[in-house]
This record gives C-alpha cells, structure tokens and sequence, in this order.
C-alpha cells in the first residue's frame, strides 16, 4: 500500500512558475514508476508528465520545454517544476504510483494559473 500527498500548488500568475511534490510513505518508493496527471473543470484527466523507476521522463507535448518532472528516491518524493504557465495549465494536479497491478493516487493538489 502506498499513500500520495500532493502539495505546492495555488494561484500563479500567467508567466509564474511553480514546483508540485508527491509524498509517498507505505512502501518502497524507488521500484514505482511515478507520474503527474491533470483535470481541468469539464475535461478529462490527462497525462501531464511520467517518470519510471530507471528515471526516464516522458511528457505531453503542451508542457514540453516549461515543465520537469524528477524524483529523489532518498525522500520519497517526486516533484513537477512548471515554468512559463499558463491560463490553460489550470487543473487539479494528481500524482500517480504504479507498477504492475498496483495503482495509487493522490487527491490533487489546485494549480490556478490567472492574473
């Protein structure tokens, strides 16, 4: 079992720049591949950014050049710098652990991206 908590997001104006990390306690970390998805009110949830437990990162491409995401395995914790937002980046942000059958989420964390 593995428990996600979100934190750092809030309102930013268009331009700003903000860092989300993910939390993990429960089990061993560094075998999960992690990865961040986002909603926007009225759309469906879409993968933002990806990284495996080799540290390989994947990225869709509206966020390719602004946003990074990594992991520090001695922390737990996997982080999405975003730079360069946005009005559109707007969403609920959510982190995801998964490996095989298993699969865990976070609740979200709000990013507001206005001026």
């Amino acid at each position: 079992q593995v428990q996600l908590v979100e934190s750092g997001g809030g309102l930013v104006q268009p331009g700003g720049s903000l860092r989300l990390s993910c939390a993990a306690s429960g089990s061993i970390f560094s075998i999960y591949h992690m990865a961040w998805y986002r909603q926007a009110p009225g759309k469906e949830r879409e993968l933002v950014a990806s990284i495996t437990s080799a540290g390989s990162t994947n990225y869709v491409d509206s966020v390719k050049g602004r946003f990074t995401i990594s992991r520090d395995n001695t922390k737990n914790t996997v982080y999405l710098g975003m730079n360069s937002l946005k009005p559109e980046d707007t969403a609920v942000y959510y982190c995801r652990a998964f490996i095989y059958e298993y699969d865990y989420w976070g609740q979200g964390t709000q990013v507001t991206v206005s001026s």
